[in-house]
């Protein structure tokens, strides 16, 4: 209930009218069930135009510093971010990748729709970068369809740097399913998980119009040299990274 209203009253209306998203492939989402929806990640707000232009709630998971911030603010973002469905999750443990895997499985068991981004952070210059295979384990072990979402324009809308909001058109594409069944069984596979990883990046290229680049976004933020960073299996960052 508290999701609809945020949808309808605020920040939805006001998204509408000052950055007029439009909308493809909406009939890619299930009308029941559990789904992973595997996102780009250009910005800040990719994880509100998604949402706000799907017709099912989309949980993400987020960093448990946004429900646990003191003073009313934090009193405010947290009602924010549990009314939207976030759920959040504690990344600063040594368990941290394994905690955010099992938290995942249980919203998919319970029939939602989970939000994640393969690229494991926000691209720094509006390109997409090589994805990491914790979502790839995810949809192994569980068996359900990934949605890969474009988000086009919210690089514009919201920029890296201080926070501001910008006039820009948004346009939201969700792809067709895409089934894995025919690597049933294989999961835990590290050339398997990769090559399931790799299809949806392509998928997202295909989808969204990104130029690709085939290093990890993560390495390039901390000038690691290209192909230098260790693979990683942990769910990447989600809602406000």
């Amino acid at each position: 209930m508290l999701y609809w209203m945020l949808k309808y009253l605020f920040p939805g209306p006001f998204m509408h009218l000052y950055n007029r998203p439009t909308v493809e492939g909406v009939e890619h989402i299930p009308a029941d069930g559990p789904a992973i929806l595997a996102g780009n990640h250009l910005s800040f707000s990719d994880w509100l135009f998604a949402p706000l232009m799907s017709p099912r709630r989309i949980s993400y998971l987020a960093k448990a510093e946004y429900f646990t911030a003191p003073g009313f603010k934090g009193r405010l973002q947290k009602f924010f971010f549990s009314a939207t469905g976030q759920y959040p999750i504690d990344r600063s443990g040594a368990t941290a990748a394994e905690d955010a895997l099992t938290a995942a499985r249980k919203l998919l068991d319970k029939g939602h729709l989970v939000g994640l981004y393969p690229e494991g952070t926000r691209s720094p210059d509006g390109r997409l970068y090589k994805g990491k295979t914790g979502l790839a384990r995810l949809a192994l072990e569980t068996g359900v369809p990934v949605i890969p979402v474009a988000v086009i324009g919210t690089f514009e809308v919201c920029p890296p740097g201080p926070f501001r909001w910008r006039r820009q058109k948004v346009t939201v594409k969700f792809g067709a399913p895409i089934d894995f069944s025919r690597y049933e069984g294989m999961g835990g596979n590290r050339f398997v998980e990769r090559a399931v990883t790799d299809e949806v990046m392509y998928e997202l290229m295909q989808l969204g119009g990104q130029e690709y680049v085939d290093v990890y976004a993560a390495s390039l933020k901390k000038g690691v040299p290209s192909g230098s960073a260790p693979e990683a299996t942990r769910i990447p960052e989600t809602a406000a990274s």
